[in-house]
């Protein structure tokens, strides 16, 4: 059974039609790249994922649970990253991260709070007021709070941004393992082709709203006879088909 199933899932605000009749699955154990320009309908499609927006038409499965009725026992196994999302800024890490971790029923939080800090090297900023923090550290610290209960499916909206070139394959570097020791489902919006040429084994291309290309990211290399899964990106939002691309 796949982790994740979306069906014919669409979004419609008055006139505009964010996200249009898109389909995907994501295996279990596997990470899948959600990619678009801004206004591609990625920001949306993980909020039905989370159940924070209501499908204008279409169907979401979690882990076998329907998230139209079921939801709540899916979203206590996954959990989610952005660096757009503000933690509480008037408290401290460790304070944020014991809020979430509470609310997942997380057991043994002292010890899972210095694990995740030792490996996403957060030790020194534990007792920091989370307003305090670089926009890098603030990145790191998002990632701890998605990880505190240790999810079967990962929702990532650009988990790198913001991070120096060290700190961000390190993050990348525990990403893999994290999924392979686990078997954690991964989904990954991101702008950093390298980052997802690396972490994927799977790539849905989105363009306004709807689905336009889907392979692994050698299929799309090979498809659309690039190199890099940048130049992919480019002759997708520049309206260039697979043929065109190789003229």
């Amino acid at each position: 059974m796949d982790a994740i199933t979306v069906s014919h899932l669409s979004k419609r605000y008055d006139e505009t039609l964010a996200v249009d009749d898109v389909s995907f699955s994501v295996a279990r154990g596997s990470t899948l790249g959600l990619l678009g320009g801004n206004g591609a309908g990625k920001t949306t499609t993980i909020a039905m994922l989370l159940g924070l927006l209501v499908p204008s038409s279409g169907s979401i499965r979690v882990l076998g649970h329907d998230m139209a009725r079921h939801r709540f026992a899916a979203l206590a196994r996954m959990n989610f990253s952005s660096p757009y999302v503000s933690l509480p800024s008037r408290i401290s890490v460790r304070e944020n991260l014991q809020v979430y971790a509470h609310l997942y029923g997380v057991r043994h939080t002292a010890q899972r709070i210095a694990e995740l800090a030792r490996e996403l090297d957060l030790t020194g900023l534990l007792d920091r007021l989370a307003g305090e923090l670089s926009a890098g550290q603030k990145t790191r610290v998002a990632l701890a709070k998605s990880l505190i209960n240790r999810p079967d499916v990962l929702l990532l909206d650009e988990p790198t941004a913001s991070l120096d070139p060290d700190t961000g394959d390190l993050v990348r570097s525990w990403l893999e393992r994290y999924r392979a020791e686990s078997g954690c489902t991964i989904l990954l919006a991101s702008h950093n082709m390298a980052e997802v040429e690396r972490l994927c084994s799977d790539v849905v291309m989105l363009k306004k709203g709807r689905i336009v290309d889907h392979g692994t990211p050698q299929d799309l290399l090979d498809r659309y006879g690039r190199e890099d899964l940048e130049d992919v990106f480019l002759d997708i939002a520049r309206g260039r088909t697979s043929l065109e691309a190789h003229t």
